[in-house]
C-alpha cells in the first residue's frame, strides 16, 4: 500500500507540473498573439494626423479610407466563402471517415425544401451543370374521345336472353376453353 500511495502522489505532483507548464505556454501564446495583432494593426492601419488638413484634404483621406474598407470587406467576404468551403469539405470527410469506420453518428435531420436541380448539384457536386425540368420529362397523354367509340344499336335484352340458361353459359365456357387452349399453344 506503502508504494501505490507515492506513485499516486508522484503522478499528482506530475499532473500538477503539466497544468503549471500548460498554463505558462498559453499565457506566453497569448502574450505572442497580442503582440502579433499590435505589429499587423500598426502596418495595416498607421496613426491617422488630421489636425491642420484643409476640408479638401480631409474629403480625400475619407475617399481613401472608404477605398481600403471597401478592400478589406472584399478580402474578408473572400475569406469567409474559404472558411465555409473548408468547413464543409471538412465535415464532409468526417462523414467519409465514420462510414469507413462504420461507426456512422446520425445526425440531427431538420425538414428543408430543396428543388431538384440543388439535389442533383449536391449529389454530382458544382462541377455538373444539370438542370432537371421535370415537366419535360413528362409523357403527354391523349384523351380519348368517348363519341368516336362504335355504339353496339343491339337491344340490350337479345344479349341477356341469349345468355340466360344453358346455351348461354355453355357458349361463356367455350369462349373461355377456347381463349385458354389458345394460350397453351402459344
Amino acid at each position: 500500500d506503502g508504494d501505490e500511495t507515492q506513485e499516486r502522489c508522484m503522478r499528482g505532483g506530475y499532473q500538477s507540473l503539466m497544468v503549471a507548464k500548460a498554463k505558462e505556454e498559453l499565457e506566453q501564446e497569448i502574450l505572442v498573439k497580442e503582440e502579433e495583432k499590435n505589429k499587423y494593426l500598426s502596418e495595416r492601419a498607421p496613426p491617422l494626423h488630421i489636425s491642420g488638413h484643409s476640408l479638401a484634404q480631409l474629403q480625400d483621406l475619407c475617399k481613401e479610407l472608404h477605398t481600403k474598407i471597401d478592400v478589406v470587406d472584399e478580402e474578408r467576404y473572400d475569406i469567409e466563402a474559404k472558411v465555409m468551403l473548408n468547413t464543409r469539405e471538412i465535415k464532409d470527410l468526417n462523414i467519409k471517415v465514420l462510414d469507413l469506420r462504420g461507426k456512422f453518428k446520425r445526425p440531427s435531420l431538420r425538414r428543408v425544401r430543396v428543388s431538384a436541380d440543388a439535389i442533383l448539384r449536391s449529389l454530382l457536386g458544382s462541377k455538373h451543370k444539370v438542370s432537371m425540368d421535370l415537366r419535360a420529362n413528362l409523357k403527354s397523354v391523349k384523351k380519348e374521345d368517348t363519341e368516336k367509340r362504335p355504339v353496339e344499336d343491339s337491344d340490350w335484352r337479345k344479349n341477356v336472353e341469349a345468355m340466360s340458361g344453358m346455351e348461354g353459359r355453355k357458349k361463356m365456357f367455350d369462349d373461355e376453353s377456347h381463349l385458354q387452349c389458345a394460350s397453351f399453344i402459344c
